[in-house]
């Protein structure tokens, strides 16, 4: 009952990890998997719509939410990279 009566900022302390577990929940790979898609076919859909356009100005603010994409996706997998664990 007392956890109750603290404030809000007090028990999200008491909840707080001291580092992410060092697995990947079916929930989580599901959420990284849509992130990567995600990127992927924005990045693809700005650089087909980049090739169509005929105004400069527009095709180079396609290129630059093509390559803006295409990091965001690659960081995503760096992060994923980094510390690789074996399946057991």
């Amino acid at each position: 009952m007392q956890q109750q009566n603290q404030p809000m900022g007090m028990q999200n302390q008491a909840n707080m990890m001291p580092q992410p577990p060092n697995i990947v929940t079916t929930k989580d790979l599901l959420y990284l998997t849509d992130m990567l898609s995600w990127n992927l076919n924005a990045s693809k859909k700005a650089h087909f719509f980049a090739q169509q356009c005929t105004i400069p100005e527009i095709k180079t603010e396609l290129e630059k939410a093509c390559h803006m994409h295409q990091a965001h996706y690659n960081k995503i997998l760096q992060h994923l990279n980094q510390n690789p664990q074996p399946l057991n």
